[in-house]
């Protein structure tokens, strides 16, 4: 049995053999045509794993019989890029065509790394090549995205797939060795979600299961053989959403332990940093809120912080963002207090502003009343002065009701001697 994983063995070499993105790549289309003329310029390719990113640059360098460097946001910092467009750099001096720089998961890449290529793009030392399954407009910095064109490459059609599959039973020098029939497909189909390397993985795994030289791919056996082989985590299926839920339900429950181990399930399953941050952000305002304001500063910087720094590092400050989290009291009245208010507005549509607190710029506007009687908190002792600011259908209204915590305790101190009566409740 080879070492190589299937998927690695049956990667193609030439556009020919290069299966789906015809979009692309197909005859006449805008990469093809870059690819035949010899002159690329720098790229993005944006698109869902096991669509051909990388199997798309390394062709186009050995079509262009290029240098090809390759660099992983996930295991490369500032130092190895540094490193490598040094050695691009010395290439200059024998007058060959500048080389390609492949840089896998480049949404992944922190600022300063991001920025550490821009010289080398500008100035043609590289010619780059980026792969992202993320947006990357949110994920690479501006002046770097100006510098690229960005591909997007679609998930593989069904067709692309079941071709992918007849090559793998007939060109592969290992599987070719067996008699194999894949009888149904569906199951495969559907479990590889239009990834061609996890198509290939779990055929590869079916296969490998079964003993003697005659093999029959049914939708039972493959289903059977995933089951005991399951993904940890997968950034698009069910476990990812069950993971997501529980780090958020042990922040909100206070449960530093069950947060930080969830945390550490989403870091070890490749999770991005910022969408990690992100939910950091929204679960401080939602779930800790008022008990402790500064909840939302921290997650804040959080995610600006990571957003520099990127993996390993960041892992460090998400952590102490979570305790942080976890360990606050909470209340969600601010959630609470926009969802009521949003749902008046439905119920009772578009009430008048009053009178008094209405913005009165011109003579006309005076003349009518508005901003008659308006009430300058500042000129009043305590820089308040009683008055309706809301409509007066609905000024009797409670939205913000402050919760048990020692913040929202002194908030509710500071109303009832505003309000009186009305904040007694």
């Amino acid at each position: 049995m080879s070492l190589i994983p299937l998927a690695e063995r049956l990667r193609p070499n030439t556009l020919d053999d290069y299966i789906g993105q015809e979009h692309l790549v197909g005859k006449g289309a805008v990469l093809r045509k870059m690819i035949e003329s010899g002159n690329i310029s720098s790229f993005i390719l944006w698109g869902p794993p096991g669509v051909g990113k990388t199997t798309l640059a390394k062709i186009i360098a050995n079509t262009l019989e290029r240098s090809f460097y390759t660099l992983s946001a996930v295991s490369s910092g500032v130092k190895d890029v540094r490193e490598v467009l040094e050695r691009a750099k010395k290439q200059q001096f024998f007058s060959k065509p500048n080389p390609i720089l492949f840089i896998d998961e480049i949404h992944r890449f922190s600022k300063s790394q991001q920025d550490s290529l821009l010289g080398a793009v500008e100035q043609g030392i590289v010619t780059l090549i980026g792969a992202t399954t993320e947006n990357p407009s949110f994920e690479v910095i501006s002046p770097l995205l100006s510098r690229c064109q960005v591909y997007v490459l679609k998930s593989l059609e069904k067709d692309d797939l079941l071709k992918i599959l007849d090559l793998a039973i007939t060109k592969d020098s290992e599987l070719k060795q067996k008699d194999i029939e894949i009888k149904e497909h569906e199951s495969l189909l559907r479990f590889s979600g239009g990834d061609a390397r996890k198509l290939l993985n779990i055929l590869e795994l079916v296969v490998h299961a079964e003993e003697g030289s005659k093999i029959v791919v049914t939708n039972e056996k493959v289903t059977e053989r995933l089951q005991s082989k399951q993904a940890i985590y997968d950034k698009k299926g069910e476990m990812h959403y069950d993971i997501i839920s529980a780090f958020i339900k042990s922040i909100r429950g206070s449960d530093p332990d069950a947060a930080v181990y969830w945390l550490a399930r989403m870091i070890e399953g490749g999770e991005d940093v910022k969408f990690i941050a992100r939910r950091l952000l929204i679960l401080a305002a939602e779930d800790v809120g008022l008990a402790n304001p500064n909840a939302l500063l921290l997650a804040q910087s959080t995610f600006d912080a990571v957003h520099q720094i990127g993996y390993p590092e960041s892992r460090i400050i998400l952590s102490e963002c979570v305790i942080y989290l976890a360990t606050s009291p909470k209340s969600n009245s601010a959630y609470e207090a926009i969802n009521k208010a949003q749902q008046l507005v439905r119920n009772t549509g578009d009430l008048p502003v009053p009178l008094p607190i209405r913005n009165a710029p011109t003579k006309l506007m005076k003349e009518l009343g508005y901003g008659d009687n308006y009430k300058y908190a500042h000129a009043y002792e305590g820089n308040f002065a009683e008055q309706d600011f809301l409509p007066e259908k609905i000024k009797k209204e409670r939205l913000y009701k402050p919760q048990n915590n020692a913040s929202e305790q002194k908030i509710m101190e500071r109303l009832k001697a505003w309000w009186g009566k009305r904040f007694q409740k």
